[in-house]
């Protein structure tokens, strides 16, 4: 059980920051912080760079967390509030990803919030510095938190206006 935990966190882990790298680089298929900014444009949000960054950091920290297995309700959290930003760009278009829609912000809010809830098993950071285990509660308030930042974000940065 440990070594399948240690593997989702790393692939979740990996996959939520390598998504904050192209957002804020060059690196990993990204267009820099420019394209960031434009993307979010794009979507309907004021802000620009700072709005880019914000989310770009805020999904390294987590996958960075998520793969160490360390302080794993802030990442549950902080994965939760971008993935919910993502969710209310796609949620016009429906579910399925073949459609542009939610399913892949909705796994990576799901698979955080799950290892919340179960722990990260023995090789992690929580576990090591006797951080474990942690309440059931955290989950709920990790990704409530997350979920409800999410759409302050939405509700504060985004505008009428969408561009196509």
């Amino acid at each position: 059980m440990d070594l399948g935990l240690l593997l989702l966190r790393l692939a979740i882990g990996l996959l939520i920051a390598g998504h904050g790298v192209q957002k804020v680089s060059h690196r990993l298929g990204g267009h820099g912080i420019e394209g960031g900014a434009a993307e979010f444009r794009g979507d309907g949000f004021r802000g620009g760079r700072l709005t880019a960054a914000a989310a770009g950091f805020g999904q390294i920290a987590a996958g960075l967390l998520l793969m160490a297995g360390a302080l794993t309700p802030l990442a549950s959290l902080t994965a939760a509030g971008v993935m919910t930003v993502a969710i209310t760009v796609k949620w016009r278009n429906g579910l399925w990803v073949q459609n542009d829609g939610y399913e892949y912000p909705l796994v990576l809010i799901i698979v955080p919030a799950t290892l919340t809830l179960t722990g990260p098993g023995r090789w992690s950071v929580d576990r090591a510095v006797g951080l474990l285990p942690w309440a059931p509660w955290w989950t709920v308030a990790a990704v409530g938190l997350g979920v409800c930042s999410g759409l302050a974000t939405r509700a504060l940065l985004g505008r009428s206006e969408i561009r196509s």
